[in-house]
């Protein structure tokens, strides 16, 4: 449970620190899965399978961790759409744009993390769910409805399942060295003396 924990806060962490540092939990995560799971319990097919669900829950929980906490937890408020683009970021992708006016008078561009993805207009109105703690950009929502998306809820969780169930199975029917030895003792059979 620890391994796909540490994913977890190392995606939380991410969000207010550097997707760099969501990015290098969840690749010390699967390392560590692959390691323990694959070389230390010498159960390889549990580890490939931990290992993949470790890297997809890393590029899942982020996201579902953010738009959980601010739709539950984030303040409300009401704001309008003034205009939306394309960015073109280094690598040079496409990248929508909704730059949005709160009634506080806060003007804020929003992209595809805060759920713009060219599906506002100008001129709309639409909802923020802002931080509590005022560390991430709000989440923008074209209702003030605070349901969650099941789909994420879903794939986060099973993902998140699917990693603790192939450790526990992997550490429940864990191997030593000394098997591992005896198993390849007796596929390979016992060495050959050669007459003197």
């Amino acid at each position: 449970m620890l391994i796909p924990l540490a994913t977890l806060v190392g995606a939380v962490l991410g969000l207010y620190l550097s997707t760099w540092v969501a990015v290098v939990f969840a690749m010390c995560a699967a390392a560590m899965v692959a390691i323990v799971a694959g070389g230390l319990w010498h159960r390889a097919g549990a580890a490939v399978v931990a290992t993949a669900a470790t890297m997809a829950l890393g590029l899942f929980v982020g996201p579902t961790v953010q738009q959980t906490y601010l739709k539950q937890f984030g303040q409300r408020a009401d704001a309008l759409v003034v205009d939306t683009a394309q960015h073109v970021n280094s690598k040079g992708t496409e990248l929508d744009v909704c730059r949005v006016v709160d009634t506080s008078g806060a003007v804020r561009d929003l992209g595809n993390t805060e759920n713009c993805y060219g599906q506002f207009k100008p001129k709309q109105h639409v909802f923020l769910f802002k931080d509590p703690l005022g560390g991430l950009k709000p989440w923008i929502a074209a209702t003030d409805d605070r349901g969650l998306d099941a789909l994420d809820l879903s794939a986060t969780g099973g993902l998140f399942t699917l990693t603790a169930g192939a450790l526990f199975y992997a550490g429940m029917r864990r191997r030593s060295d000394r098997e591992m030895d005896a198993k390849k003792l007796r596929r390979r059979g016992s060495p050959r003396r050669s007459a003197a």
